[in-house]
C-alpha cells in the first residue's frame, strides 16, 4: 500500500506513488564532501552508523552546531544490517512489514530520505504524523522515521498500550537542543524576578511561554505548567494572538526566526523583540528591554534554514525569469523579506501542487523534500536555493539498515529504541498541546 501524505489538520489523505528502491550501501567510511566556503557534508547518506559513537550531530547542516549537553547516542548496529545490500534491506523491510501487518504503522517525516519514505504509511510534518498514528487504532507499534522530539510527541499523544520506536536514537535536533529545561527555567526565574508574577488590571500575566513543536517534551511540559502553549510553523500567528490575550509579553523558544518573522508580520517592531541568549548574563537583555518587550526571542535556529541567503535568491532570479521563491519561516528575516512566499512545510507542498504547469520554484527548505517535490511535479521547474547539497544532519540518521533492524526485532517481540516520556512530564505537556489543539479550527496545522 502506498504511503499517504497528510495535508492539514483534517488529515486528508493523498495517494503518493512508491519511491524508487534505495541505493547500494557501502561499509567503508565515506569522505567528507565539502564545497569551498562550506562546512557541509553528505557523508551520513551512506553509513550513518560510522558516526553514531562520535560526539556532535554528525555531517550535514548541523555538523558545527555545539551540543550543550549529552544527547542520546545509538548503540552499535549489528554487522548483518551494516553490511546488507540495498536490495537485501528492501526485501527484509517489506517482509517484516507484511508480517507485522496492522499491528505496525510507519510514519515518515517530509525531510526523510526517499529510501525511508518509500516504506512510510503516512508522510507529513511532525504534528500531522503524531495525529496520523491515532487513525490506526489496531497499531500496537508506531515506528517514527523522524527525530527525537517527534517521537516524544507521538508517545505523549498515543495510547498507553502503544509503543513508539525511533530507529536511530542519535536522530536528535540541534535546534531543539538549543533550549533545554535548565536554561529556560533560569530565564523564567530572572524574568519573574524582574517583571513579577501578578496579573494586570486586564487579567494578563507578565509573560506567557510559547514553545515551537520542535522542542523537547520537558519544554512542552514547562509551557503547560506555566499557562503556555505549543505552536507549529503554520499556526504561530494564531498562537501568539492567543498568548497576547493572556499575557503582556511572550517568551518564544527555541527558534528565534519563526518567532521574529511571525511577530513582525503582526506589526510588532523589532525594538520590542530582544533576543535572550542563555550564554550571556541576564540573557544579554537589559531590564528596560525586557519591560518594553512584546516577544522575548530565544537564541535558537535551524541550521538547514540558516543556510539560505538573499544572495541565493538574487542568483535564482537572475537565472530564471518569473521564478517564485518560497521559503520556510525558520529562515532569516532578510530571506523571508526577499522571498515571494513563506510558510510551513505543508504550505510549501500545497503551493507547489496547486501551481499552474510550467511554474518555476526556488525553494528554501530541506533538500530531501525539494528533490521529492521536483520528482512528483515534473510539469514544474523546482530547485533548492542552496546549490550545496546539505541535508539535515539528524534526519539523515534514519537509514534502511536501522529500519530493518527495529522491524525484525518487533517480529521477535522485542521493542528496540522505545521512546517514553515520564507521565509527570507528559501530563503537563499535554496541557500545552491541548491548548494548541483548541486553536486548530483557526489555522491549518503544520510543523517543520
Amino acid at each position: 500500500m502506498p504511503p499517504v501524505a497528510l495535508s492539514d489538520s483534517s488529515l486528508q489523505l493523498i495517494q503518493l506513488e512508491e519511491q524508487p528502491k534505495n541505493r547500494q550501501q557501502g561499509n567503508s567510511r565515506p569522505a567528507l564532501r565539502s564545497a569551498p566556503s562550506s562546512t557541509c557534508s553528505s557523508a551520513l547518506a551512506e553509513a550513518p552508523w560510522l558516526f553514531d559513537a562520535e560526539p556532535g550531530y554528525g555531517p550535514g547542516a548541523s555538523m558545527d552546531d555545539p551540543m550543550r549537553f549529552p544527547a542520546p547516542r545509538q548503540p552499535g548496529l549489528p554487522a548483518e544490517y551494516r553490511n546488507a545490500s540495498a536490495e537485501e534491506l528492501d526485501q527484509r523491510i517489506r517482509r517484516a512489514k507484511r508480517a507485522l501487518g496492522e499491528r505496525l504503522v510507519i510514519l515518515g517525516h517530509y525531510y526523510q530520505r526517499d529510501e525511508i519514505v518509500q516504506y512510510a504509511d503516512f508522510i507529513g510534518d511532525s504534528f500531522q504524523l503524531a495525529k496520523a498514528a491515532l487513525t490506526r487504532p489496531r497499531a500496537e507499534t508506531i515506528v517514527f522515521c523522524g527525530v527525537h522530539f517527534m517521537a516524544e510527541t507521538a508517545a505523549m499523544l498515543s495510547r498507553p498500550d502503544q509503543t513508539v520506536i525511533l530507529p536511530n536514537l542519535a536522530a536528535g535536533c540541534s535546534m531543539a537542543d538549543m533550549a533545554d529545561l535548565d536554561a529556560v527555567t533560569d530565564c523564567w526565574e530572572q524574568l519573574t524576578e524582574l517583571l513579577g508574577e501578578g496579573a494586570d488590571e486586564a487579567g494578563r500575566l507578565p509573560v506567557i511561554p510559547v514553545t515551537y513543536m520542535n522542542s523537547s517534551a520537558s519544554l512542552k511540559a514547562f509551557c503547560g505548567e506555566h499557562g503556555g502553549v505549543v505552536c507549529t510553523s503554520s499556526n504561530a500567528r494564531t498562537v501568539l494572538e492567543w498568548a497576547f490575550a493572556r499575557g503582556r509579553r511572550v517568551l518564544f523558544f527555541p527558534d528565534q526566526h519563526l518567532g521574529r518573522n511571525t511577530a513582525r508580520a503582526m506589526g510588532i517592531p523589532l525594538s520590542q523583540m530582544p533576543v535572550w541568549n542563555p550564554s550571556l548574563p541576564g540573557g544579554g537583555v537589559t531590564a528596560e528591554e525586557a519591560r518594553e518587550a512584546r516577544v522575548l526571542l530565544w537564541h535558537g535556529y535551524c541550521s538547514v534554514h540558516m543556510r539560505f541567503t538573499v544572495e541565493q535568491i538574487a542568483a535564482a532570479r537572475r537565472r530564471y525569469s518569473g521564478v517564485q521563491v518560497i521559503v520556510h519561516p525558520e529562515c532569516t528575516m532578510a530571506v523571508v523579506d526577499a522571498a515571494d512566499g513563506v510558510g510551513s512545510t505543508d504550505f510549501i507542498v500545497n503551493a507547489i501542487a496547486a501551481a499552474p504547469a510550467g511554474s518555476i520554484f526556488a525553494v528554501g527548505t530541506e533538500i530531501n523534500l525539494v528533490r521529492r517535490l521536483a520528482a512528483q511535479h515534473p510539469q514544474h521547474t523546482i530547485f533548492c536555493l542552496d546549490s550545496i547539497v546539505c541535508p539535515c544532519s539528524t534526519m539523515y540518521r534514519i537509514h534502511p539498515s536501522y529500519l530493518a533492524w527495529v522491524l525484525e526485532a518487533l517480529e521477535r517481540g522485542e521493542a528496540l529504541n522505545r521512546i517514553t516520556v515520564p507521565e509527570t512530564t507528559a501530563v503537563k505537556a499535554r496541557l500545552a498541546l491541548e491548548a494548541m489543539l483548541e486553536l486548530a479550527p483557526k489555522a491549518r496545522q503544520g510543523a517543520a
